[in-house]
């Protein structure tokens, strides 16, 4: 019988025993018939007058220097959605943790913008297949991310005052066999800033163990005049040493565009958002104290995953041009999310720098 795990247009119509289940500040544990039952939250003084069942816990506050924990779940199954928002826009200084089957040590750790593409902590819609940013700066997370005893998701404030989030993860219970070996989500945040000379920019290194990437998110602040996008993405697997197994033609080409994102009818940057690919200008040069230009954009390799059998690197170039039509390697602000599904255990992950190297301005 169809284990409801891989829901799509093609298998709705098919019946399973897999149980749907939520986790959000209204039902904490996501039991069963568990739902609504708050008598103390934040919704308690407007809800005052109404009682239990009418909006009490709707949201959590979350302290400086908290950890919150969203979700401690026992089960097996499958995440299918993550949706929240948040008070503020410091969206650096809230961590976002998910740790499989019991680990120590999260698959996840990623600031929570930067997770759904928002590193510049300014809201623009993102219509995409798995992750999604709706008016009201509202975050929707549509990976696949199965586990076969649990899961537990974690955010952290870092912040100086406090942090109110709304959320709702939602979840399928369904037996995965303990013999069956599955590929387990994870997603992992850097930023260099600024990047050295003559340095390339690493995506993702130090993947060990069997799996495919999937997704790339840059943040990408462009600190020279011109055109700053002929870097090449590389992607080394299984044992590739000075040189790839699969090489990109250009920063542009690689979120699939081409030729400086250019419109051939204004001549300025054009936006774009679509299921696989998305380039969107955040933040012009032409305002008061803004004095760079920053973009976010993303690739997702749905149909197109890279599987590797061993371990993965990836990085990819700043390249600009200079004088008599030489390049130019560039000293940009680069951030960036690497996804990808993996056997675990995972090597473990670079330390996440503080607050104030990842704080943007």
């Amino acid at each position: 019988m169809f284990n409801g795990l891989n829901n799509n247009l093609g298998n709705l119509y098919k019946l399973t025993n897999a149980k749907t289940r939520s986790v959000s500040p209204e039902n904490f544990t996501g039991e069963k018939g568990k739902g609504g039952m708050a008598t103390d939250g934040n919704g308690k003084g407007p809800g005052r007058e109404l009682g239990q069942g009418w909006k009490i816990s709707p949201c959590v506050t979350v302290k400086p220097g908290e950890i919150f924990t969203m979700a401690d779940i026992k089960a097996s199954g499958a995440v299918n959605h993550i949706w929240c928002t948040t008070s503020g826009r410091n969206w650096r200084d809230f961590i976002l943790r998910i740790y499989w089957d019991g680990m120590d040590k999260p698959s996840v750790e990623c600031p929570l913008g930067d997770f759904f593409c928002a590193g510049w902590g300014e809201y623009i819609p993102i219509t995409s297949l798995p992750v999604c940013v709706n008016p009201g700066r509202a975050f929707n997370c549509y990976w696949n991310m199965p586990f076969k005893t649990g899961f537990k998701m974690t955010l952290e404030n870092r912040d100086k005052k406090d942090m109110v989030i709304f959320y709702q993860i939602d979840y399928t219970e369904s037996e995965i066999p303990k013999d069956e070996e599955i590929a387990y989500f994870h997603a992992q945040f850097r930023r260099t800033n600024p990047l050295p000379y003559k340095e390339v920019y690493t995506i993702l290194d130090g993947v060990k163990g069997k799996g495919q990437f999937v997704g790339t998110y840059l943040a990408w602040q462009v600190n020279n005049n011109g055109w700053w996008g002929e870097g090449e993405i590389k992607f080394f697997m299984d044992g590739d040493k000075e040189f790839p197994t699969i090489c990109g033609t250009g920063t542009e080409d690689y979120i699939c565009g081409s030729y400086d994102f250019e419109s051939p009818y204004t001549h300025q940057y054009e936006d774009f958002t679509t299921p696989y690919t998305g380039f969107h200008q955040i933040l012009k040069s032409d305002e008061l104290y803004r004095v760079q230009k920053r973009f976010g954009m993303y690739r997702w390799h749905i149909t197109d995953p890279i599987r590797f059998e061993e371990d993965l690197k990836v990085t990819i170039q700043a390249l600009g041009w200079r004088s008599e039509g030489r390049y130019l390697p560039l000293q940009d602000d680069i951030a960036s999310v690497a996804y990808w599904y993996q056997t675990l255990p995972a090597a473990d992950f670079p330390e996440l720098p503080d607050r104030d190297y990842l704080e943007v301005i």
